[in-house]
């Protein structure tokens, strides 16, 4: 079943327990989800994942795309052994703090979302996705999450060299050989060999190197792959503890979850999950805390600022749209953004420096000087929702509004309608006389044959 040389490593990683291993590659991983806390007021019906307050078992796998509630982001599907990096932040970072997170290597957006319900108000995440196409589908998954303090970034990892001990938290989710992929895409078993082993590592070190200046003094760099092998996990984090002036941490864990904690030569700790111990695929983090470094003052002001203030107009029109009156409206040309007021210093600092894919909550775009809202908008967990007309639509009406295909339904009085399904709201309707235009983003738009759908319930 498996490679050879993976199977000669298994057996030596894993000694008496490789043949639960391998037995543990005849069944189907669970399926998992992760709730979103703003959206999400329900209790979980099924199994707790229980390193997270959000995550859940589910017995089986339904079609997502078919659930309306999930284009609405009340969820995130997610494999449950990934949502452990919760415990690297509520075991080592001051989650009440105005932090500023880099999340480096994020898409499709598992670890974003999950750091954005972690984190409040006044801090920052940066969500960066070094391939242009990843990088708009991490967009449109932290808009559908709807939380407004996070920026997405489209930059080498050499990039953020340059932003001097700028970060209080960086989260590297390396790209790595995928080992603990195998039971559930087969093509990653395929790709499977030594050699390239070998280039992951090298890639990681790299990585690691490039964004380790970007780290202030005590801060926290956490580490994970989604590998079982030793060069990649371990060994990594011996290169960086001998490489940087760095500590490495320890996590708790309850015995009953399964996690198996290990050491590395040089002293690092770092939590591997085994299928057949944990109820999870295969993954692997380690914390480490930088020791030493320079701090580092930026000063906006002498920096090129891309934003401008808003006429007159167009805050009267806007003024009663968002109920977090913390977010400061500002231009970024025809663009109108909402961005968290206490940080508009470093966002400005992060646009001299990074290629910046989308910025805050991106408000409404001004065409002949009206205000045209942002799909963004009916999404965001900022929105003054009782501003708005809304209208609820049933399962069938949904599915064919993310569709974008023609439904009848009454309308109530107002221009700009909101979309909702189970009072979430998912986007616009813009009412015309006696019909309706459907303004979800064609992009997002779900291709697959809706036919006789049945509605389901998490």
């Amino acid at each position: 079943m498996f490679p050879s040389a993976f199977q000669s490593q298994m057996q030596t990683l894993l000694g008496t327990e490789y043949k639960a291993f391998e037995k543990a590659y005849e069944t189907k991983g669970p399926v998992s989800i992760r709730f979103n806390p703003d959206k999400n007021k329900s209790s979980v019906k099924q199994a707790p994942v229980p390193w997270t307050s959000y995550g859940s078992y589910l017995e089986s796998r339904p079609v997502f795309t078919l659930d309306p509630s999930f284009h609405a982001g009340a969820y995130y599907v997610q494999e449950a052994s990934s949502m452990f990096l919760e415990q690297a932040f509520r075991q080592h970072v001051d989650l009440s703090a105005s932090l500023n997170i880099l999340d480096l290597c994020a898409a499709p957006g598992g670890k974003s979302t999950h750091i954005a319900s972690l984190i409040n108000d006044q801090s920052l995440l940066v969500s960066n996705e070094v391939i242009k196409s990843r990088a708009y589908i991490l967009k449109e998954n932290l808009q559908k999450w709807g939380k407004s303090n996070v920026v997405v970034t489209h930059s080498d990892p050499e990039r953020f060299s340059a932003l001097k001990s700028f970060f209080d938290v960086i989260v590297v989710d390396a790209p790595c050989s995928g080992e603990g992929l195998f039971r559930r895409d087969e093509e990653a078993m395929k790709e499977w060999s030594p050699e390239n082993v070998q280039l992951c590592v090298s890639r990681q070190q790299r990585i690691l190197e490039a964004v380790w200046p970007c780290l202030k003094p005590e801060g926290i760099l956490i580490y994970s792959t989604c590998t079982f092998n030793t060069n990649e996990d371990e060994q990594n984090i011996d290169w960086l503890l001998r490489e940087q002036e760095a500590e490495s941490l320890l996590l708790q864990s309850p015995s009953e979850w399964g996690i198996t904690e290990v050491s590395s030569e040089a002293g690092g700790k770092g939590y591997k999950f085994f299928p057949h111990k944990t109820k999870g695929e295969g993954f692997f983090i380690s914390i480490v805390k930088k020791k030493t470094g320079e701090e580092y003052i930026f000063k906006s002001r002498k920096m090129k600022n891309p934003f401008t203030v808003l006429s007159k107009e167009t805050e009267a029109e806007t003024k009663d749209w968002l109920k977090n009156t913390s977010l400061k409206k500002i231009l970024f040309g025809e663009q109108l953004l909402a961005l968290p007021s206490g940080k508009l210093d470093e966002i400005i600092y992060l646009t001299n420096h990074l290629h910046i894919v989308s910025c805050g909550l991106e408000l409404a775009e001004l065409k002949k000087k009206n205000c045209v809202p942002a799909p963004s908008l009916a999404l965001s967990v900022d929105l003054a929702q009782e501003f708005f007309p809304r209208i609820e639509l049933d399962y069938q009406q949904a599915l064919r509004y993310l569709a974008k295909e023609n439904f009848d339904i009454e309308l109530p009085e107002g221009d700009w309608i909101l979309a909702c399904y189970k009072g979430l709201p998912m986007g616009w309707l813009k009412k015309i006389n006696n019909r309706f235009n459907n303004y979800y983003p064609v992009e997002w738009r779900i291709r697959m044959n809706i036919g006789e759908a049945k509605e389901f319930e998490l």
